[in-house]
């Protein structure tokens, strides 16, 4: 037996020369879901393949013998549900409704423009003819999808959002000070006294020449000194007394 412990996602990186002359090994869904299992190759070898757990197999990886000897992977056929929307009384939309309700009871699909394909399953198949929809039992290559978050590489898109700088220029990470904080030389903390301050109503005696252009929700003395002819973005008939007389 032939050990296997190498993947290539898509054979990216190899020389297409190599590639071609690499013997291929055909699986179907089932098997390739799995990290560990043992296969024939095209030139009859057998291959024990053991790769990190979690890891899964699609049509056009490339796997990594442990004499150096590459193998091409394919998706064999195998009997699917391909699932179409019926052209005389449906629309493509249809499958977008399908493939909601499949999703829902997590079922895993393919998605294609003009199709979805799923596992035989006679109690999905009712459920799909009640919604007008095409079903044919048909054998072909499945590739479900991995899903948004699954470790694997359904389309090999790498888009590289972990926790990186988007270049925004804030220059902070999470938990980290703002850039701006220590830029100015203080510990912005230092004002959370001032900001309890500003968010609590007080009251201003005669004379007091506090300048209330922030619109704060506070009870003016008579002679405060304010002028008023701006608005506080409140009506002054809301129970706030400038001591008029």
């Amino acid at each position: 037996m032939l050990t296997v412990n190498k993947l290539f996602p898509a054979g990216r990186g190899l020389a297409p020369v190599l590639l071609k002359r690499a013997a291929h090994v055909a699986l179907d869904w089932d098997v390739r879901q799995k990290s560990r299992f043992e296969a024939t190759d095209s030139t009859r070898r057998t291959l024990g393949v053991f790769l990190p757990r979690g890891t899964v197999v699609r049509g056009g990886d490339v796997l990594v013998a442990e004499d150096g000897s590459l193998l091409r992977v394919e998706a064999a056929p195998q009997p699917v549900m391909v699932i179409r929307h019926c052209p005389h009384h449906g629309s493509p939309f249809d499958l977008m409704r399908a493939a909601y309700h499949l999703g829902n009871r997590h079922v895993q699909i393919e998605l294609r423009p003009d199709h979805l394909k799923i596992e035989p399953d006679h109690v999905l198949a009712e459920m799909l003819g009640r919604m007008h929809l095409i079903v044919t039992n048909e054998d072909a290559p499945f590739e479900p999808e991995s899903g948004a978050y699954a470790g694997g590489h359904g389309h090999g898109h790498d888009h590289g959002h972990h926790d990186h700088d988007h270049g925004h220029g804030h220059g902070h990470g999470r938990g980290h000070p703002h850039a701006h904080e220590r830029a100015h030389g203080h510990d912005h903390k230092a004002h959370a006294g001032t900001a309890t301050a500003a968010a609590t109503p007080h009251v201003h005696g005669p004379g007091c020449g506090h300048d209330h252009a922030h619109g704060h929700g506070h009870v003016h003395g008579p002679g405060c000194g304010h002028d008023h002819s701006h608005d506080h973005g409140h009506g002054h008939g809301t129970g706030h007394d400038h001591g008029h007389p």
